[in-house]
């Protein structure tokens, strides 16, 4: 039969951990792109004023 590994996606807790690492500093890279293109945008045509 299959081995369990005690984890629903198979990963190691040293891959996991990695994995975790590396989406995390997508999302900051992410929200903080997403947030200086909002503050251009609305330095060109704001909204809400």
């Amino acid at each position: 039969m299959s081995e369990t590994s005690g984890s629903i996606s198979g990963l190691t807790d040293e891959e996991a951990q990695e994995f975790h690492t590396f989406y995390m500093q997508g999302l900051v890279g992410f929200t903080a792109i997403a947030v200086v293109a909002h503050i251009l945008v609305w330095a060109w045509r704001p909204w809400f004023y």
